[in-house]
């Protein structure tokens, strides 16, 4: 029997083929799985990155939204220059005027130099007025009362944007990140960290007239000058860089989808 055609040996050669199939299927299948879940882990990891990297561009932007360090120096040099001015030649209209030259100067450099007005600008309005201020009461420490009213102005619309869920650190980084107010309807891990970091703008900022008023109300201009200078930069640096380690930790943006071209 065992030499006969389709015998025993052909029964064993065609369960040798068919086993051998069934390990051939058994072996593609895990490679195809195995490229699979490999595909899959490497398209996460690539959406995590690049999730990430576009966090960490969203939180950069912080300094382009506030002007960056030259923003900064636009809107706190012309206050030194004036209680410098002021305890050199002790007259009120001297510091004014050379307050609001400095500010003037900085609007000029800018157009010059075809670089945004918009931090330069709102300096010399801000100068303008308290140096208008101060030479029509001649007091030196008015000059700094427009500042000190616009800054617990803005505390307080930082706090109502923040309870009303418009919080106003996003209406500003919106933009600069491109996606607008996505973030307000599409993406509520990036509302919550927005909400985060204007409450953190109002209990940095608010720190400032807490200490300043008094000095104000008390009538001692050179402390009050140097003390404004003094937490100037400081607090808004402080206030971007909270803002800056909320923003890594918070979703990536989500695009505002372009506006349909019109015909």
């Amino acid at each position: 029997m065992t030499n006969l055609p389709g015998g025993d040996p052909a029964a064993r050669t065609a369960g040798d083929e068919s086993l051998a199939a069934r390990v051939d299927s058994a072996l593609t299948e895990a490679v195809v799985e195995s490229a699979g879940r490999h595909f899959e882990a490497s398209e996460a990891a690539r959406k995590a990155a690049e999730d990430e990297a576009a966090s960490k561009a969203a939180a950069e932007s912080v300094m382009q939204a506030f002007g960056g360090v030259r923003g900064m120096i636009d809107m706190t040099l012309p206050g030194l220059v004036f209680i410098l001015t002021f305890n050199i030649t002790h007259q009120v209209p001297a510091a004014a005027w050379a307050a609001l030259g400095l500010s003037g100067l900085f609007v000029v450099v800018r157009l010059l130099r075809r670089e945004t007005i918009q931090h330069a600008f709102s300096g010399v309005f801000g100068v303008a007025i308290g140096a208008w201020i101060a030479m029509k009461t001649g007091k030196a420490e008015d000059f700094y009362l427009p500042g000190l009213l616009y800054n617990v102005g803005y505390c307080v619309a930082l706090a109502i944007s923040a309870l009303v869920r418009w919080p106003l650190v996003g209406l500003m980084l919106g933009p600069v990140t491109g996606e607008m107010f996505t973030w307000r309807t599409r993406n509520p891990g990036r509302l919550a960290a927005y909400t985060k970091a204007t409450w953190a703008w109002v209990v940095i900022m608010g720190i400032k007239p807490a200490i300043l008023f008094p000095l104000y109300l008390s009538g001692n201009t050179t402390l009050l000058g140097w003390l404004k200078t003094a937490l100037g930069i400081p607090a808004l640096v402080l206030a971007m860089y909270v803002t800056w380690r909320i923003l890594l930790k918070a979703p990536a943006p989500i695009k505002a989808d372009p506006e349909p071209e019109q015909d």
